[in-house]
């Protein structure tokens, strides 16, 4: 479910300092029953689970093969970038030895964690986004997952980049990671063997 921007930045996030300069691009919530304040590591640990494991034919599939392969040919990806790490901006509190590895099964690296957010960021020659996931209580009690997209668009190409997406974002790769992350949680129970960067008790 698509939410108002103004569902995230209201809320006292911790990402906002760390990225001020960053718009925030979309809003969604998931449904996850019987969560509570402390699962965001287990809800992480289902989501790469699930990522992982299905590797069945699909539209979201298909476009992500497109982009890295687009990215492969244009050079979008390459390792190199002028673009410095949201890791550098980070306060000592939130420093942790996970922060900037790979998260198994999405491709982003570690920003932080705490037990109810976090925060992952890509860095490439299109966009500097950042994925912000967190608990909201909501007005019948239960616990959401929110996801918050935050990016900056590297100079023109990235603005056109993020405009020619847009369509393929609300019709397909949001409603296919909707079903995925609402049956990774119901499923959660056969992830618990996933191996990730968020290890520990998170402060």
């Amino acid at each position: 479910m698509r939410l108002p921007i103004g569902t995230h930045t209201q809320r006292p996030w911790r990402i906002h300092r760390i990225a001020p300069d960053f718009a925030v691009l979309d809003v969604w919530a998931y449904r996850c029953p019987g969560a509570g304040p402390d699962d965001l590591a287990t809800m992480l640990s289902a989501i790469q689970a699930s990522a992982t494991h299905d590797s069945g034919p699909s539209p979201s599939r298909l476009l992500f093969a497109v982009r890295w392969k687009l990215g492969e040919l244009f050079g979008w990806d390459d390792e190199e970038s002028t673009v410095p790490s949201l890791t550098e901006c980070l306060p000592e509190d939130l420093r942790r030895p996970e922060t900037g590895a790979p998260m198994a099964g999405l491709p982003f690296t570690l920003l932080y964690q705490t037990h109810d957010e976090v925060a992952m960021e890509v860095v490439n020659r299109t966009v500097h986004a950042v994925a912000h996931l967190g608990w909201v209580r909501t007005r019948d009690g239960d616990y959401q997952l929110r996801m918050a997209v935050l990016v900056k668009p590297n100079g023109l190409l990235g603005r056109a980049y993020l405009s020619a997406i847009a369509p393929f974002r609300y019709l397909i790769v949001y409603p296919a990671m909707t079903r995925q992350w609402e049956r990774a949680w119901r499923e959660r129970a056969g992830s618990s063997g996933i191996v990730t960067p968020l290890t520990g008790n998170p402060r």
